[in-house]
């Protein structure tokens, strides 16, 4: 167990706490090697994703089990689950719920949609509309929704949205806003499997693995205290001026010396990317088994924190400038402690 302690004792990881927390980090991992072969990095996304209790965006072409690996997580917890496949068609009110007429009462009522649950799937969220999409803005930041003038919490212990989405190139998509996209605590991008995890996919499906329905290893209860745990991770002041430096960078690029990629960035990083590095890079750190955050947590992250916030010009598309080799430009500008 490596740990640096806090000045108040009540903020300190016990022994007890850091071996129970690894136990249920361990199931986790577990769960969903059991279904998915291979992206290890998307692993280390989703399970950071429920440790820092935020939600997630992945991104990839279809086929690469995207919904396969955002349904082994969320099967891995005995809580409530609910899928919502989004399309073109599909409208506010069949997800975050509507007011039905009662002729039997002469009244309106509310019916409440499917995003209520501990765990909610948004299967391809950017082939609906804008106007649904902007849906689930309420119910991911306030953790509520309105309907008819009333509202409505969320469940009160854990509520994580996974995303789905294909790249904007592919037909049929809505591009989200940058409001919309800045809710999600991290983003994932998978690639293509290789050669050998390829043929192992083909082994399980012969062998029914992937298909099989395997019991939740977790309740709701052990997220719920794994990511109390978690906020006790101990970040020192300099690691917190480290994340914030990053994050004003991404906004001044431009007047950087020798960072020869500012001149691609649009539009810069919110206070909301430093909250999700103070959160991802705990979770990152608790993965490893350190009770402390280090400067590689805070880097380990960023591709997962900055990627969606930070925006680029028409330049960077026609240059071919991915937005991980801004991110990495704007990490590498400043100086760790």
């Amino acid at each position: 167990m490596d740990i640096i302690t806090n000045e108040d004792p009540r903020l300190n990881i016990t022994e007890e706490e850091f071996l129970y927390a690894q136990d249920v980090i361990k199931k986790l991992s577990d769960y969903f090697d059991a279904k998915v072969v291979g992206q290890h990095q998307l692993k280390f996304s989703l399970v950071g994703a429920i440790i820092a209790d935020g939600h997630i965006l992945i991104e990839s072409v279809p086929g690469l089990a995207k919904t396969t690996a955002a349904k082994a997580i969320s099967d891995a917890v005995d809580g409530k689950f609910a899928r919502i496949q989004c399309t073109p068609d599909l409208l506010p009110g069949d997800i975050i719920g509507t007011q039905i007429y009662n002729q039997a009462t002469g009244k309106f009522e509310n019916i409440l949609g499917p995003v209520f649950a501990n765990f909610v799937l948004l299967d391809e969220v950017n082939r609906s509309s804008a106007k649904t999409q902007s849906a689930m803005l309420e119910a991911m930041q306030e953790k509520q929704v309105t309907i008819g003038g009333t509202s409505y919490h969320m469940p009160e212990d854990i509520f994580i949205v996974i995303a789905t989405q294909n790249p904007i190139e592919q037909e049929g998509t809505y591009p989200l806003s940058e409001a919309q996209t800045d809710r999600f605590l991290i983003k994932e991008v998978i690639t293509y499997p290789s050669a050998a995890e390829e043929v192992e996919i083909l082994g399980r499906i012969e062998s029914g693995a992937i298909s099989r329905v395997d019991p939740p290893v977790l309740t709701i209860k052990d997220v719920d205290r794994l990511q109390e745990i978690a906020e006790k991770v101990y970040v020192d002041e300099a690691i917190k001026w480290y994340i914030s430096s990053i994050v004003v960078a991404s906004r001044r690029a431009g007047q950087i010396q020798n960072l020869e990629l500012g001149k691609y960035i649009r539009i810069g990083a919110s206070p909301r990317a430093s909250i999700a590095f103070l959160k991802m890079a705990k979770a990152a750190a608790l993965m490893v088994g350190r009770t402390y955050v280090t400067p590689e947590d805070v880097k380990q992250v960023s591709h997962q924190v900055l990627r969606h916030r930070i925006g680029l010009n028409y330049s960077a598309v026609a240059d071919n400038v991915p937005v991980e080799a801004v991110i990495d430009a704007i990490v590498n500008s400043v100086k760790a402690p």
